[in-house]
C-alpha cells in the first residue's frame, strides 16, 4: 500500500496564534468564549495550544467568507 506520508501535527502556542491571526490576546479569548474561534487543547497542567491545522482552517474560512472588493 502506497499511502502519502503525513507530516506530524504541529501545535501552536498563544503567541504564535496571535501572530498568525493578528488578533490581540483579549480578542482571541473573547472569540473563543463566543464560539467564533476554536478552543485550545490542554497539553499539560497549565499549558494550552492550538493544532496548527485548526488555526489554518479558521484563517482560510475568514478569507473565504470575506467579500470580494
Amino acid at each position: 500500500m502506497n499511502e502519502a506520508i503525513q507530516p506530524p501535527a504541529a501545535l501552536l502556542g498563544r503567541s504564535k496564534v496571535q501572530e498568525r491571526t493578528t488578533l490581540s490576546r483579549s480578542s482571541l479569548y473573547a472569540m473563543i468564549a463566543r464560539g467564533d474561534f476554536p478552543a485550545p487543547v490542554k497539553i499539560s497542567g497549565r499549558r494550552v495550544a492550538w493544532p496548527e491545522a485548526t488555526v489554518n482552517e479558521w484563517i482560510q474560512s475568514r478569507i473565504d467568507s470575506s467579500p470580494t472588493i
